[in-house]
């Protein structure tokens, strides 16, 4: 079945810019809640958690009995820490120092939520990311660029001056904040489908040839 009335529940360009892959056209409504990790939160609940109370405030302000909402929550762990948006230039900064040479992780919590009955799916997405032996002075002007700023892990693994990633074997689209294959698997729970093939489109978006696809459609990772 075809996607009924769609809204993602986000104002972040790079999740417009893969949901538009799919070829089905939605509303963007931005929500406002408070990010902070709760006492003993684990990361991979953080992430889930903040999906759902995305959604869920989404919802609220539609207003509307019918359509689909979809909210994501993505954030960078190194040792277990979770790091999120750093609040100023210096905490970015060390930030990139602590990632860099060492291999961290990306959980993306996302949440579907079916405005009509109030139905739920959630989905977790994990990435391994190795990061390279970048120098001071690119910190510094990657920093200065202020790209960093609102970026969770103050990094953006797309950007195409700095170039902070070594090389990866997992989801792409998760480190850049919608994994696109764990949304269409878990659209067809309800039997729903987007127009365009989301994988082909995905990888040819990101120039990058995926080698967990099929993994994470069936269910394996």
């Amino acid at each position: 079945m075809q996607i009924p009335d769609l809204v993602l529940a986000s104002s972040s360009p790079r999740r417009k810019e893969l949901l538009a892959l799919g070829g089905v056209p939605f509303e963007l409504l931005a929500t406002h809640l408070n990010e902070e990790p709760r006492l003993a939160e684990g990361p991979q609940e953080y992430v889930q958690r903040l999906a759902n109370e995305k959604a869920e405030a989404a919802k609220q302000s539609l207003g509307k009995k019918d359509g689909l909402v979809l909210a994501a929550d993505t954030t960078v762990v190194l040792d277990g820490k979770i790091l999120g948006k750093p609040a100023n230039v210096p905490e970015a900064r060390e930030m990139l120092k602590s990632l860099r040479s060492r291999t961290h992780a990306v959980y993306t919590g996302l949440a579907l939520l079916r405005a009509s009955d109030g139905a739920r799916l959630n989905d977790l997405a994990a990435t391994q990311v190795p990061m390279r032996d970048y120098a001071d002075g690119e910190i510094e002007s990657y920093v200065a660029s202020g790209d960093p700023l609102d970026k969770a892990g103050a990094y953006a693994i797309q950007h195409a001056g700095f170039h902070p990633v070594a090389g990866m074997d997992g989801c792409l689209a998760n480190v850049v904040g919608l994994p696109l294959c764990h949304l269409k698997r878990s659209l067809e729970k309800w039997d729903l489908q987007f127009e365009q093939d989301l994988p082909t489109a995905c990888q040819a978006h990101l120039a990058y040839d995926c080698p967990v696809t099929e993994k994470i459609l069936n269910w394996e990772l």
